[in-house]
């Protein structure tokens, strides 16, 4: 099983988007700062906004590229108070040739 998830940190006011099969020991991981170049080392209060049940490390991956790609808070904030648009993206996402 593995998740999408979201975090927040109120001291930057920044949303961070992405994948584990643990989120509470990522969010453990962000916090702690054991990634020298990560973006999350700017704070250590980050806290789960949204953690999104996937059925594969694919599917995770696949949102947490969208939302990436898109770049805008208001578009992070409507997933966050409406998590079912999630499911809504991933049964309209065109799948690679031959697995239709």
């Amino acid at each position: 099983m593995h998740f999408l998830y979201i975090i927040y940190s109120p001291t930057t006011d920044k949303y961070f988007t992405g994948e584990t099969n643990n989120v509470p020991t990522r969010i453990e991981l962000h916090n702690s700062h054991k990634r020298i170049k990560a973006f999350t080392k700017a704070a250590s209060d980050w806290e789960a906004k949204l953690i999104f049940k996937c059925t594969s490390k694919e599917e995770a991956t696949y949102l947490k590229g969208l939302i990436k790609k898109k770049k805008n808070r208001k578009f992070i904030e409507e997933i966050i108070d409406h998590p079912e648009l999630l499911a809504d993206l991933l049964e309209y996402r065109v799948k690679p040739s031959g697995k239709n």
